[in-house]
């Protein structure tokens, strides 16, 4: 074969190499794009919103007792009415919190507290107490009632609200009576004692 001829058939050999490696190539690039099938099935969203403990109560800001100048024997009721206005069922508890007392007034304050419905005013006007369960939940000195119920676990209470739906409410009146022991002596004279009342809910399961 001549020189030119050789070179001719490279030529051709080459040129008719291209399209092989083309259609090749595109065999390729057709198997990657479309080597998988696919499908979808879909469950519309989900959506979680919670429900809601709330308490409040009619005091005003103002203490059950501001009692000064107490002679043995002293005693005084006071009413407060709490209302729930939760979304959901809860319990109620009624604890003490930063109890403070001099010469241990506390030992000789007895302190009752019952549960009932009704009143209108701090000065329980209205009031019934509870005949089931039995309306009084504590009867023991304040310094009792203030080493013992501390929080929602140690507190006192039978109140369980049923959770309500906006606008209703659930209420629950608390009588709160304290008497100044008639046996105290000279040894209490200007004695001082103090406690914060907390009424606390949370959820049940």
């Amino acid at each position: 074969m001549s020189v030119r001829s050789a070179f001719r058939h490279k030529r051709l050999v080459a040129a008719a190499s291209v399209p092989v490696a083309v259609i090749a190539s595109g065999a390729l690039v057709w198997q990657s794009t479309y080597a998988a099938f696919s499908d979808t099935t879909a469950n519309p969203t989900s959506n979680w919103s919670t429900g809601t403990v709330k308490l409040a109560d009619n005091d005003s800001g103002t203490a059950l007792f501001n009692a000064t100048n107490l002679k043995p024997g002293a005693t005084l009721s006071r009413c407060i009415t709490v209302t729930s206005t939760g979304s959901v069922a809860s319990n109620v508890k009624l604890y003490g919190t930063g109890f403070t007392s001099t010469k241990s007034l506390g030992d000789v304050i007895n302190l009752t507290v019952q549960e009932g419905a009704g009143a209108t005013d701090a000065a329980c006007a209205g009031f019934v107490a509870d005949t089931a369960p039995a309306a009084t939940v504590f009867n023991g000195t304040l310094s009792a009632f203030a080493a013992g119920k501390t929080d929602y676990a140690s507190g006192v209470g039978t109140w369980s609200p049923a959770g309500v739906t906006s606008p209703a409410t659930e209420s629950k009146s608390y009588k709160v009576t304290y008497t100044f022991a008639s046996s105290a002596g000279n040894a209490y004279q200007t004695a001082t004692a103090a406690i914060g009342l907390t009424w606390e809910t949370q959820s049940t399961s």
